[in-house]
Formats: C-alpha cells, structure tokens, sequence
C-alpha cells in the first residue's frame, strides 16, 4: 500500500503525549516542542519548582496541559498517573521516558543501596510506564526512551548508570517486536554534548575527581547541541513521517558516536 506524506505529516494534531521528567532540560524542551506541532502534553517531575516551570511553558504553547508532581520511582504512583492521563484524554498516543540520572563513583564504591537506585532510576520505572502505558495505546502511537550515547560505550565512573541505558536499547529492540503487532513502534534516543543542568552537575563531579579516561569535550560537528536538538528527534519519532521506524536508537550526538575514541583538535 503506497504511503503519501505531505507538511502536514509532521504535525501531532490530536495526540496525546506523556513526558517524564520534564521540568527542565530535555524532558522540558521535548515537552515544549511536542506542544508546539500539536500534542496535548501531560507531564511530570519530581521537584515542584521545575514542574511549574516545565509546565508554564509549555501551556504558552496553547495546548491543553495536565501536569503532576511525581518521582516515576514510586511504581505504585506512576501506574495511577497513566491511568489519570488516559482517563482524561481518553487515551495515549505517545511516552517519552526521559526521567533518570545519575552519579559519579568508581563501580567499587557504589554499594547495593546506590546501585538498586540506579537500576531502578534508568530501567525499571521505563519498564513499569511502558506496561502501565500499552493499555491505553492504540495502532500508531509511539514510544521513546531516552537513553545516552552510554549505552553503547564505555562508561567509566558510570557502570550501572551505562548498563542500565544498554539495558533500554536492548529492550528497545525487543518491545519493537512484541509491540508490532499491536501497531505500537518503540524508538530511542542516544544524546551526548548536550549540556544540561542534570548533565553538568554529573560532569563536574567526574572532572574535580581527576578521571583517567578524558571525555570528549567538542563533538565532530565543532559545536555542542541543545535540548531542542534532542526534543526535534522526539517529535519526528512520535510523529507519521517515522511510521516506518522501530526498535532502533538514533544518536542525537554531533557524531560522538560515530567517532568513536576520535577527538575533534580544537
């Protein structure tokens, strides 16, 4: 069956997208641009001052908002925030699971408390939402974790943090089988040189412990990217012109990825 697309293919008139972590950085910007070509937009996070923010603007964009204070690691909760969603738009087009973080510490000194947080953090409360969203998902809509250029590259100083990020891809990967025939198409997005308050704080613990491994510093496009850099990705991922993508990562890294351990000489 031939498909046409036209300008109107990239609009999300009409669709409802939930964002995780959306108080600031890409979660916020993802937010904002979603709103911006269409998308009613329900978003959470857990610090309530980020929350007002991430969701003032993003109801200047004209859409309609529902927004809750929420830490997605309370699994009990954040069930009952997608059926609040659901019930109120009645249903749920597109999950953008950005929430997650991390922090500096060699593997050896990060005990099981620390490490269960991290788990859960950045894999298990993406696997809690992705269940607790299908029912409420019909043929078409999308699913985006956000991941890093970690989960497919060394990480040291970040284990957990980077095994739980490849954990995403691969089941990323996986659900795009499963969900397929349901009509439901599941993508992620690998970012790096996108500074972002969360980011910054993370890289600044890891350059004042005098690593031994140096981080790339200027991605192979000479410039850093921004949060709309990563959020643009997102709209095209929830949107019509990818329709025929699943189960894939694209890196939204100015080719950090690509390089490898090549460093631009600046």
């Amino acid at each position: 069956m031939a498909r046409t697309y036209d300008p109107s293919s990239v609009l999300l008139d009409g669709r409802v997208a939930v964002v995780t972590g959306a108080g600031r950085g890409i979660g916020r910007a993802t937010a904002t641009l979603l709103a911006r070509f269409g998308a009613s937009v329900a978003l959470c996070d857990r610090v309530p001052e980020w929350l007002a923010a991430g969701a003032e603007e993003v109801a200047a964009e004209g859409r309609d908002v529902l927004s809750r204070e929420l830490d997605v690691r309370d699994h009990d909760a954040a069930r009952g925030w997608i059926d609040e969603v659901g019930e109120r738009f009645g249903h749920l087009d597109v999950l953008v699971n950005n929430a997650g973080g991390s922090f500096f510490a060699s593997f050896a000194d990060v005990n099981a408390k620390g490490e269960a947080m991290l788990i859960n953090e950045n894999f298990t409360q993406v696997t809690n939402l992705i269940r607790a969203s299908i029912p409420h998902m019909a043929a078409g809509s999308s699913i985006i974790n956000i991941t890093s250029s970690e989960a497919h590259q060394a990480a040291p100083g970040f284990a957990i943090y980077a095994a739980m990020k490849a954990g995403l891809a691969s089941l990323t990967r996986s659900l795009a089988l499963e969900l397929a025939p349901a009509g439901i198409r599941i993508n992620a997005i690998a970012p790096d040189a996108v500074p972002t308050d969360g980011e910054a704080g993370s890289r600044d613990e890891m350059l004042a412990a005098g690593p031994r491994f140096d981080p790339v510093r200027m991605p192979p496009v000479g410039e850093l990217g921004t949060s709309d850099d990563v959020a643009a990705v997102a709209v095209f991922l929830a949107g019509d012109l990818s329709r025929f993508i699943t189960g894939t990562t694209l890196h939204a890294d100015g080719g950090i990825w690509a390089a490898g351990g090549w460093r631009l000489q600046v």
